[in-house]
C-alpha cells in the first residue's frame, strides 16, 4: 500500500509515492513556464498546473493496482491566486504567482488607512503584496466582467490546493484547508473562519471563497475516470506547513527550514499564536484531530531562485547542481555580497521595493566569486529570520532542521552552521514537503496510527557545527546588513 503526494510548487508539479516506511518510491517532476508580463508580476497558467500535475501524478500511479493507493495528499505553492467560472472550469486570468508584486500600493493603502494592525490582529500577516487577498481584488477590478460575475456567484476563488482538488473532483468540491486559508488576509486565525470584515474591506464577494477544512482528514474523492477508481483526498497543506509536519517538527520551539525557490523557517509554537513584534508572520501549521497547531514563519523570496538566475539569465552554470563546484574555486566571497531582492524583500524586512543588487565587486571578482556571493545571500536572509524568531519566541535553539534541493549543498549548509552557531540538522530524507502531505494523509485513512509512527521515521542524515570565530561572523553580517540597506527601497512607491 502506498500514499500518493502531489507537490504541486513555484517552478514544477511533482508527484511521490510513499512507502509505510516514509521512503519515497517513485517520483515524477515536470517544469511548467513561467510568465513575467512586467517588471514584479509573476504568472502562472493554472491550465498549464493542472495539467503537468494530473501528467506527473499518472506516471507514478503506472501498473499500479487500485487497491495499493490508499489515499492522496496535496501540497502547494501558497499564496498563488486563481479566479475560475464554476460551471466551465476555466481560469478568467492567469495565475498570479506569490513572487508578484503589482499590488503594493493596493497594500501601502490600506496601511495609510491604518488599517496594518487590523490585519494583523485577525490574520497575523503582515499587508504584503505576497497573499492572496490583494490578488484576489487586483483580478476582480482589472479583468473585464469579472467583478459582476463574481457577484453572481459564478466565479470561484482558490490557492492552488482548492484548484487541484476542484479539478481532480471534476468541480464537485471547492474547499481549501486551515493552512492555505491563513495565507489569503482573509481568514481569522484565532476564530477559525472567513472574517467578513476583512472581505468587505477589500470589497471581495463571499461567494468566491471555499469552505475550509483540516488538514487532515478525507475532503474529497477523485473523480473515477482520472486513475481508474475514486481515491480519497486526506491531507492538505501548504508546502511550509506540510515541510514542517514532515521533518518532525511536533512539539513547541522546533524549527526548520526549507531552501526551495525562495526560503522558509517555521517554528512550531503549539496551540499559542504568538504576535511577531519584528517583522515575521503568525500562521495556522495544520489541523489535526481538533486541534489548531500555530507557527511563527519569516520567508526569503529569493532562495534558490538566485540560483536559477545564475544559470538561465546569466547562463554561469549549465545546470543549478554545478554552482557548489564553481563556488569552491575561490576560498571566500572575495568582498562581494549579493542581495537577489528581485521582487522586493521579505521577512524581516518588508520592502516591496527593494531591488537585486550585487556589491563590492573589484577587477578580481570572478564568476566563482558571484556563485558563492548567491549561496552566501541565502544564508544570510536565514540569519536574519532566526534571529527575529528567536526575539519572539523568547527560546534558545539548539538546532534547525532542513529540507529543499538546496539542502542538498554542503558548502550552503556549513556557511549556514556557520552564521547561525546553531547545529543545521539535514535528514536522510529531504522530501520534507511531499512527506508531509503523505504523513497527513495517511494519518486520516490509518495508513500510519498516529503521530508517534511517523516521528519514529524520521532520521538524521549530516549534522554541520560553526566552524569560524564570532568576530569573523559578525564581520560578514554587518556587510550582508549594509548592503540590505542600500538594496533597500530602490522602486519608488506608486
Amino acid at each position: 500500500m502506498y500514499i500518493l503526494a502531489l507537490d504541486q510548487g513555484t517552478t514544477s508539479s511533482r508527484a511521490i509515492l510513499f512507502d509505510r516506511a516514509g521512503n519515497p518510491v517513485r517520483v515524477a517532476q515536470q517544469e511548467f513556464e513561467q510568465h513575467f508580463p512586467r517588471p514584479g508580476w509573476v504568472e502562472h497558467d493554472a491550465e498549464e498546473i493542472w495539467e503537468t500535475q494530473l501528467k506527473v501524478a499518472r506516471e507514478v500511479l503506472t501498473d499500479l493496482a487500485a487497491g495499493e493507493l490508499a489515499a492522496i495528499g496535496i501540497t502547494n505553492q501558497r499564496e498563488t491566486t486563481v479566479i475560475w467560472d464554476r460551471k466551465t472550469g476555466k481560469p478568467v486570468h492567469n495565475a498570479i504567482v506569490w513572487q508578484d508584486r503589482r499590488t503594493a500600493g493596493m497594500c501601502d493603502d490600506l496601511e495609510r488607512r491604518g488599517l496594518e494592525a487590523f490585519f494583523r490582529e485577525r490574520t497575523g500577516l503582515v499587508l504584503d503584496a505576497y497573499f492572496s487577498g490583494t490578488k484576489v481584488a487586483w483580478i476582480l477590478d482589472n479583468v473585464d466582467g469579472v467583478r459582476p460575475r463574481a457577484a453572481a456567484g459564478e466565479l470561484a476563488f482558490g490557492t492552488i490546493d482548492s484548484w487541484l482538488i476542484y479539478n481532480l473532483t471534476g468541480g464537485r468540491t471547492h474547499v481549501t484547508d486551515a493552512s492555505n486559508a491563513s495565507r489569503t488576509l482573509l481568514y481569522n486565525i484565532h476564530s477559525g473562519m472567513w472574517d467578513s470584515d476583512l472581505i468587505d474591506l477589500l470589497e471581495i464577494p463571499e461567494s468566491l471563497l471555499p469552505g475550509v477544512v483540516a488538514s487532515s482528514g478525507t475532503c474529497a474523492h477523485t473523480t473515477g475516470d482520472l486513475f481508474g477508481a475514486e481515491f480519497p483526498i486526506s491531507g492538505v497543506a501548504g508546502d511550509q506547513q506540510a515541510a514542517l509536519f514532515g521533518q518532525n517538527c511536533l512539539k513547541p520551539g522546533m524549527v526548520k527550514n526549507t531552501y526551495g525557490t525562495g526560503c522558509f523557517l517555521l517554528m512550531n509554537t503549539g496551540k499559542k499564536a504568538i504576535q511577531s513584534t519584528s517583522g515575521l508572520l503568525t500562521t495556522i501549521a495544520w489541523q489535526l484531530d481538533g486541534q489548531t497547531t500555530y507557527a511563527l514563519e519569516g520567508s526569503v523570496f529569493i532562495g534558490g531562485a538566485v540560483v536559477q538566475w545564475l544559470r538561465d539569465g546569466l547562463g554561469l552554470l549549465e545546470r543549478s547542481s554545478d554552482v557548489e563546484a564553481l563556488a569552491r574555486t575561490v576560498p571566500d566571497n572575495g568582498g562581494v555580497y549579493f542581495v537577489p531582492a528581485f521582487v522586493g524583500l521579505g521577512a524581516p524586512h518588508w520592502d516591496p521595493y527593494a531591488r537585486g543588487a550585487i556589491f563590492g565587486l573589484t577587477r578580481g571578482s570572478t564568476r566563482g566569486h558571484l556563485a558563492r556571493a548567491a549561496l552566501e545571500s541565502i544564508a544570510y536572509q536565514t540569519a536574519d529570520l532566526l534571529g527575529a524568531m528567536v526575539s519572539d519566541s523568547g527560546l534558545d535553539l539548539d538546532e534547525i532542521r532542513v529540507d529543499g534541493g538546496a539542502a542538498g549543498n554542503n558548502l550552503l549548509m556549513q556557511f549556514q552552521a556557520d552564521l547561525l552557531g546553531v547545529s543545521v540538522v539535514r535528514p536522510t530524507i529531504t522530501e520534507s514537503t511531499a512527506r508531509g502531505a503523505a504523513f497527513l494523509a495517511g494519518l486520516a485513512v490509518g495508513f500510519w496510527n498516529d503521530v508517534d509512527e511517523i516521528a519514529a521515521i524520521w532520521k538524521e542524515d549530516r549534522r554541520f557545527e560553526r566552524d569560524v570565530s564570532e568576530d569573523e561572523v559578525k564581520g560578514l553580517m554587518a556587510n550582508w546588513r549594509k548592503a540590505v540597506s542600500r538594496a533597500g527601497g530602490w522602486e519608488e512607491r506608486k
